[in-house]
């Protein structure tokens, strides 16, 4: 039996600010470290040993992360970053406020844009200071590698390879895993995991800073999946 806990970062400021992120590499809100250190508290409920903790090359991911380890007492030079966890790039759009962009453009279009499985904004300008290229957190990523505008199939495809080769092996071999990432890369994951076909993605929602807890038998078929805090669940997919 293996177990593993898929957290999207605790609120950041542009969360708060209701800014599309994607890339750019933004604190978490003082909320946000609430939300990660009562992850920390409901992960230690749990009682469980974790083995391994993921996290983006994103500091709102890495941040979350190093605070539900604090919680569990336990040092977080354990985490291992990897850049296919990264939020979904969100082009042109990246750094605009959503409630502004619904008025210029229509809800349904924002929606789509935010929403749809292979349908990504314009890209975005690679002088534009919110490019990753010119993100001093992404100076190790491959140039080649680094998009300029992402789809939810987009990041799929970035994202199930690397957790296919670095945490599914892993939990086959009965290991309790961490993995601290963003809406868009846990709803790749969650896709993955549970089968969701591209129209019922769309309609997959992560709450910040809740665990969501994925108990797995001997071949990796799931036993039972809920999130750790239910007053501030969202809809669970149905396995």
């Amino acid at each position: 039996m293996s177990h593993l806990i898929l957290i999207r970062h605790g609120q950041s400021e542009w969360n708060l600010q209701n800014r599309f992120t994607g890339w750019v590499d933004v604190e978490l809100a003082p909320n946000g470290k609430l939300e990660a250190c009562k992850a920390g508290e409901l992960l230690k409920e749990k009682n469980l040993e974790f083995d391994y903790f993921f996290s983006s090359f994103q500091k709102r991911a890495t941040d979350t992360l190093k605070l539900i380890l604090n919680t569990l007492r336990l040092k977080d030079d354990v985490i291992l970053n990897a850049w296919e966890l990264n939020e979904r790039h969100y082009g042109n759009l990246t750094g605009l406020n959503k409630d502004e962009m619904k008025k210029k453009f229509g809800e349904e279009v924002i929606h789509k844009f935010r929403r749809s499985w292979d349908n990504p904004p314009e890209p975005l300008n690679r002088n534009n200071p919110y490019h990753p290229l010119n993100i001093k957190a992404y100076e190790k990523v491959p140039k080649e590698k680094i998009p300029d505008t992402e789809s939810l199939k987009d990041t799929y495809e970035r994202v199930i390879p690397f957790y296919k080769s670095n945490v599914e092996d892993k939990l086959l071999d009965g290991k309790n895993i961490i993995v601290s990432a963003h809406g868009n890369s846990i709803r790749a994951i969650c896709k993955f995991l549970f089968n969701l076909d591209n129209e019922n993605i769309t309609k997959l929602e992560i709450p910040t800073g809740n665990p969501l807890y994925i108990k797995f038998d001997k071949s990796l078929k799931i036993m039972s999946c809920s999130y750790l805090d239910p007053q501030r669940s969202k809809d669970l997919i149905k396995f």
